[in-house]
């Protein structure tokens, strides 16, 4: 069977392709292929996902679509975006191999990645968050992951000649940059039909979003740094429902959306929300459990993921500040009271950064095309509604005035003045 131009697979000519692939059918026991499990699991808005399970191991294919999955044909969308999540998975896994799944095998003209499947328990964080779960090691894990990924692909690493290589190389991707473009910087501040919100209760809310200046003077500004300053290779796209989870397991899954670009982006998508989570958590009581304890163990995990991250970033620029990156050269920057305020103001900088950028998602999930099941899991649309705009009135206040904040504890008492 040939697989050299583009097809669809479906659970039988998946079979037919492992067979081809030793890459793939070393992994699972395949001298067996009548004995093999598969089980499509897409639930996403873009792409086929099988779980593939044989008798000596398991694995994951996933395959993009030249067109939106949900909607279908009539929204064409480049498959190449899979090319971009294989290379970014790579490279995020040599970086921090323990919270990246490994992949096993990548066809660009199939537009396939087999990669390592997260046998259960794992499940998606934001799935955990809903259901009131604490992960002990989940704010470690995730200032492990982004301090190591932001770092190494950044100019505090790399000499400018290879980092503008590999910007070049992900220029490439950019219909799904304009997808974010579109739904995450635009939409929320415009009338649009693709926008909705929990109407009639926050009709109002989603009115005054698309009148409010001041805001739309600050989402100009963070557009023009999402479309222009090419940071590091970020996920692009990491919220809770991009992470996969145990007690003991963290692993960051999804970064079709890859691309250079501020390393805000992904701290803010990140923490803004967890954010949504907390507010979201008064319409998951019951009466039996109030989730006090748990809305207070998200504010913990918010603050101590940034300051993890920021000691940890800190600490491999020390470790590296006489490498080849190019940003902070070693004879100018020569003493550590001078390394200190560079260090400093850099942290300052990117924590504001990413207040905004979490800021911005957060709008965007409650008055924008796409929500988060936090809130749509409320079933009561005024109870809901509730959750949503004390989040909404939060994001606006970080949006507009997030250069006040001088530690990320300061977030985490506005939060507790919001709730």
């Amino acid at each position: 069977m040939s697989f050299e131009e583009f097809k669809p697979l479906n659970e039988k000519s998946l079979v037919e392709y492992i067979k081809a692939t030793p890459a793939l059918s070393s992994k699972i026991g395949a001298d067996k292929y009548d004995d093999l499990v598969i089980k499509e699991v897409g639930d996403g808005n873009l792409n086929f996902v099988f779980i593939v399970v044989g008798s000596s191991g398991s694995l994951v294919i996933k395959q993009a679509l030249p067109y939106i999955r949900c909607i279908g044909e009539s929204w064409p969308m480049t498959k190449e975006r899979a090319y971009f999540e294989a290379t970014t998975l790579r490279k995020h896994g040599a970086l921090s191999p323990d919270h990246v799944p490994e992949v096993y095998h990548f066809d660009r003209t199939m537009a396939l990645i087999g990669m390592r499947y997260l046998e259960p328990p794992h499940i998606i964080l934001r799935k955990g968050l809903v259901a009131g779960i604490e992960y002990p090691n989940l704010a470690d894990h995730m200032a492990d992951y982004m301090a190591k990924t932001l770092f190494f692909t950044s100019l505090l690493y790399h000499d400018t000649t290879e980092h503008r290589r590999a910007v070049t190389e992900f220029c490439g991707n950019v219909e799904l940059c304009r997808l974010t473009e579109q739904v995450v910087f635009s939409d929320p501040y415009r009338v649009s039909t693709f926008n909705r919100w929990t109407s009639p209760y926050l009709d109002d809310d989603a009115k005054a979003v698309r009148e409010d200046s001041a805001l739309k003077l600050e989402i100009a500004e963070l557009k023009s740094m999402f479309c222009e300053r090419a940071q590091a290779l970020i996920h692009g796209d990491l919220h809770t429902g991009s992470v996969m989870v145990t007690q003991d397991s963290t692993q960051v899954i999804d970064p079709e959306f890859s691309f250079y670009g501020p390393m805000g982006f992904d701290i803010g998508a990140y923490l803004g929300n967890l954010i949504l989570a907390f507010f979201a958590q008064d319409g998951h009581t019951t009466h039996g459990n109030d989730r006090k304890e748990y809305k207070q163990w998200i504010l913990r995990t918010i603050e101590q993921t940034w300051n993890l991250f920021n000691k940890r970033f800190i600490a491999l620029w020390d470790q590296h500040k006489d490498g080849p990156g190019e940003a902070y050269l070693a004879d100018i920057y020569n003493n550590d009271e001078v390394l200190k305020l560079v260090q400093e103001n850099y942290m300052r900088n990117l924590l504001h950064d990413s207040l905004g950028f979490g800021a911005a998602k957060m709008i965007r999930r409650i008055v924008g095309v796409a929500h988060v099941e936090d809130f749509e899991s409320i079933e009561e649309d005024k109870r809901r509604a509730d959750c949503e705009r004390s989040a909404l009135e939060f994001g606006k206040m970080l949006l507009k005035e997030r250069r006040k904040f001088k530690c990320i504890g300061e977030v985490v008492s506005a939060i507790q003045q919001q709730s």
